[in-house]
């Protein structure tokens, strides 16, 4: 019954699928007044309309679109103008059937010797009469006769489709006329009930039949279907002995396996417990306590002294340092407790009793306006260098220091001194002598963040997440800079981040238009306004990283995936790593705005893109006037279905949410800076005052009056 229903579905699909295409407007009375050798565009749309019909359903195997004008046309998909007379009455007989929609077995003379196909047809327009013409849906023979094969799965089965008039639609058979297909039909016909089923013996088979009826337009089709009893039963019963052979050797299998492992289980622990209990006297070893705790101890012991010794035979201590300090910045050690961390840290060589600990963060700069333009290249290299002077140079300061490479011109040095004693001096001596020599030796500029001291190893990721978060309040120039987050969490100073939304949407507009030297300025301007609370790296480099996200978001609205554009990279990574604003602005014009406008201009109509533009400043001339897509579509010669998605996939927005969005900007502008009236500001927008506070409030969220006391309080 389901799949009954699931095939009644599936009919019922295309059904409604015919009724929407034909209530299209794109079929309406329009189609008797085109041009269609002329009006070639018109053309090639109503054959991309009907591949896009063709393809929307598995049953359909082909759709026509018949013209029943002066001189008869048939798209199929493509344009052809009938001839034969033949064909001419065979499409006019389907025009002038009484009902809209229907069901038909048709065999179309223009193919000899073919087979009558199951179709479906339904006039147009579809919303008023008369009809002048139809759209015929033929229907896949085969992908049907699958679906009728769902209902009896079984080869020796067959199943039958009839109609109202009880004629065969489609059998499973291929020889509809077979004795066999006609006794099944008339035995179901004698029936005298919608649905049920009854048995039937044919040339010594026993065949279950089952039927029923499903609704269509037009009336009632009847569904037989017939299958073997054999077929049916055979399954079953060689499942039945199947599950009993593997139930019976399975257990057979289980018994055999408990008696092997009963015997082997017992002798490993038996070899272990022989090698732990060789001088049981010397190990301390109590022979009345269970073997598990035995092994459990020893073994805890072994892996002790293994890795104690490990540790101090080891020629790696500084890479291990190293990488115990990356681990604990990571949260890898976070489970382990002060005692367990300070124990690995004396282990690796560390000398912890009354120990304060400071971390420094150097950071490299200035790289984009460096002469030595190769180190722009490698960044691990100029590093790597930063990191043997840092090496050479710490001695003389800390005895005991560990330098943490990050590999993005970023070094930390982890210092461990005496508790209670002052490091101001040996701090500031320090930074100076590492900033003069990398500003000698790579010629380069540093910043340097010095942590606040801690005296718990629990507390030393803080310390990372502090030098990290601290940098962020350096100055974006290029030059020399000292942070000392011990001073600066005295003062207490903080930024408040202003953000340019208006200038944001300008880029976005100008990327839109594809005008690259137009995006430049504008994120100059848009870095120059971050500027104005501050050249801090808080203050810019969040707002460019956000910059970069709407832009990335624009980028996938216009249809085109950043991993197809930027080729897998990680642009915000490569964006974060970036601490100058000149290479900022550079980095995003030729890395993000350049390559897209080229991928896209390479995708759009250029001719319907200089139409946009032709309209959106005739919006911009007279958006106080009362303006609508068919009157913008004769500015520029083309109609309004095509203006309307031309302008929705080049903007990325309807023209009425375009017209209403420039149009509450400007209300916005007089409410804030003049003192007009309000009827006066809706009348100078192009609305009624009624209707301009309605609008208003539904797209600001407040009244007009409301939002102007709300900007006059700030």
């Amino acid at each position: 019954m389901d799949r009954a229903n699931n095939i009644a579905d599936q009919l019922e699909d295309l059904e409604i699928l015919m009724s929407h295409w034909a209530f299209d407007p794109r079929f309406d009375y329009s189609l008797m007044d085109i041009n269609f050798v002329k009006d070639f565009l018109e053309t090639r749309d109503i054959s991309k309309k009907l591949l896009i019909l063709q393809g929307s359903n598995p049953l359909i195997d082909k759709v026509e679109l018949y013209l029943d004008l002066d001189q008869p046309l048939l798209f199929n998909p493509n344009y052809n103008v009938i001839q034969d007379q033949k064909e001419k009455r065979y499409y006019h007989s389907i025009v002038e059937t009484k009902q809209s929609i229907q069901w038909n077995r048709l065999h179309k003379p223009s193919v000899e010797n073919s087979r009558q196909q199951l179709t479906l047809s339904h006039h147009i327009p579809g919303v008023s009469s008369p009809a002048f013409g139809t759209i015929i849906l033929t229907i896949d023979q085969h992908k049907l006769l699958q679906l009728l094969e769902t209902l009896t799965p079984y080869n020796e089965g067959v199943t039958i489709l009839l109609d109202e008039d009880h004629e065969i639609l489609a059998s499973s058979n291929t020889n509809e006329s077979s004795d066999f297909v006609h006794n099944i039909k008339n035995t179901a016909l004698k029936q005298g009930s919608k649905k049920g089923s009854f048995s039937l013996e044919w040339e010594k088979e026993k065949y279950s039949v089952s039927f029923g009826t499903m609704k269509r337009i037009g009336g009632e089709w009847l569904y037989i279907s017939a299958a073997p009893i054999s077929s049916i039963t055979s399954p079953i019963v060689f499942i039945s002995k199947l599950i009993l052979v593997i139930s019976f050797s399975g257990l057979i299998l289980a018994i055999i396996m408990t008696w092997f492992a009963s015997i082997r289980i017992y002798n490993p622990l038996q070899r272990l417990m022989r090698v732990f209990t060789v001088d049981e006297q010397a190990a301390g070893i109590d022979r009345s306590q269970d073997e598990f705790d035995i092994i459990k101890e020893n073994w805890i012991k072994v892996t002790t002294e293994s890795e104690k010794l490990q540790q101090r035979l080891s020629a790696q201590i500084p890479q291990l340092k190293q990488s115990f300090l990356l681990q604990l910045r990571n949260g890898y050690l976070y489970d382990y407790s002060e005692q367990e961390l300070r124990t690995r840290m004396e282990n690796y060589g560390w000398d912890l009793h009354e120990q304060q600990y400071l971390l420094l963060d150097v950071q490299l700069t200035g790289i984009y306006q460096s002469e030595i333009k190769e180190l722009e290249k490698d960044d691990s290299l100029i590093t790597f260098t930063a990191v043997n002077i840092i090496e050479e140079y710490v001695k003389d300061y800390f005895e005991q220091s560990t330098i943490v490479n990050y590999h993005n011109r970023s070094v930390g040095v982890f210092i461990v001194a005496p508790l209670h004693t002052k490091l101001n001096k040996q701090l500031m001596d320090f930074s100076k002598g590492v900033t003069s020599m990398i500003n000698d030796i790579l010629k380069l500029n540093v910043t340097i963040t010095i942590s606040e001291t801690i005296d718990q190893v629990k507390k030393i990721p803080s310390l990372f997440e502090n030098v990290t978060m601290g940098r962020q309040y350096r100055s974006f120039e290029n030059s020399n800079q000292l942070i000392n987050l011990q001073d600066f969490n005295k003062n207490g100073k903080r930024f408040k981040v202003v953000y340019p939304f208006e200038t944001e949407r300008e880029v976005i507009q100008a990327v839109r238009r594809g005008e690259i030297e137009e995006t430049e300025r504008l994120i100059r301007k848009f870095l120059n306004e971050l500027k104005e609370n501050g050249i801090q790296e808080i203050n810019i480099q969040p707002g460019m990283l956000q910059l970069f996200s709407t832009i990335q978001h624009e980028i996938l609205h216009s249809g085109i995936h950043p991993n197809e554009l930027f080729e897998g990279r990680n642009m915000f990574d490569e964006l974060s790593e970036i601490r100058e604003p000149e290479w900022m602005v550079k980095w995003i014009i030729d890395e993000v705005i350049a390559p897209y406008i080229q991928l896209l201009e390479g995708q759009l109509d250029i001719e319907m893109k200089r139409y946009i533009e032709k309209v959106v400043d005739y919006i911009h001339e007279n958006y106080r006037e009362d303006i609508s897509l068919e009157s913008c579509a004769d500015v520029v010669g083309t109609t309004p279905y095509t203006l309307s998605r031309s302008f929705k996939k080049i903007l990325n927005i309807n023209f009425i949410d375009y017209v209403t969005e420039l149009r509450m900007n400007k209300a916005k502008e007089l409410l804030i800076n003049t003192n007009m009236k309000i009827n006066d500001i809706s009348e100078c927008v192009g609305y009624r005052n009624s209707y301009f506070n309605r609008i208003f409030k539904k797209q600001v969220g407040v009244t007009p009056s409301q939002f102007r006391k709300m900007k006059a309080a700030k």
